[in-house]
């Protein structure tokens, strides 16, 4: 049986990481066998105490100050057990339903990374401005690449361990995207895409990617 590990980077989110380890403990998954690896990354408010409950269930290590998205998939991916690595937030954006979708494309061609492509439309209802600058950054990294991704800051990222651990990344934030991304059609990995539910938060809420990022990520790329 193959097995799955589930990495989740926690920052400040106590209101919704227990509904998202709840929905990753219930799913069930065919011919895989899963690791949920949760990454506290220097939370300040009541995400310590929210997870602790869930101890006995994951694999658990806190970072003692914010390092970013990048640094915290990176802590987790290096206690990784299994044979394929997906990256899961824990602010309810992303859906653990959808998981089968990308494990079935993982499965039936064999490919090396498979993306869940968030419906452009409903990015486009509630922030334009996010949605042209994930627009270009998608489409630079095709023209770099030859490729033909749609969404390449996606959050749902499924990867072979081995490639994943073989890319070398070093990203600490939110440009981990454009990272893993690059290198993956820099070394002439597959990527599969397949649509995925999307449910998006407001900055009020919580969103923590900000304008600054693409400009990161664009250098990243460069």
């Amino acid at each position: 049986m193959n097995k799955l590990s589930i990495l989740v980077p926690a920052y400040n989110e106590a209101k919704t990481i227990g509904i998202v380890l709840d929905a990753l403990t219930r799913l069930t998954l065919p011919d895989w066998e899963k690791e949920i690896i949760v990454v506290n990354d220097g939370s300040t408010d009541d995400t310590e105490a929210a997870l602790a409950p869930y101890h006995s269930s994951i694999t658990y290590i806190r970072h003692p100050a914010n390092a970013g998205k990048g640094a915290a998939v990176r802590t987790a991916t290096a206690l990784a057990t299994g044979d394929a690595i997906i990256i899961q937030d824990a602010d309810l954006e992303y859906s653990p339903e959808d998981i089968p979708l990308l494990l079935a494309a993982f499965a039936e061609d064999g490919e090396h990374a498979v993306y869940g492509v968030r419906d452009q439309r409903i990015l486009h209802s509630t922030r334009p401005h996010y949605v042209a600058g994930v627009k270009l950054l998608t489409a630079l990294a095709n023209t770099c690449f030859h490729s033909r991704l749609s969404d390449i800051y996606t959050g749902y990222k499924l990867v072979r361990a081995d490639v994943l651990r073989e890319l070398d990344l070093t990203s600490a934030g939110f440009e981990y995207e454009m990272e893993i991304t690059a290198r993956l059609l820099k070394r002439g990995h597959r990527i599969a895409e397949v649509p995925i539910s999307y449910t998006p938060r407001t900055f009020r809420e919580g969103k923590k990617i900000r304008p600054r990022d693409g400009i990161i990520g664009l250098a990243t790329l460069a």
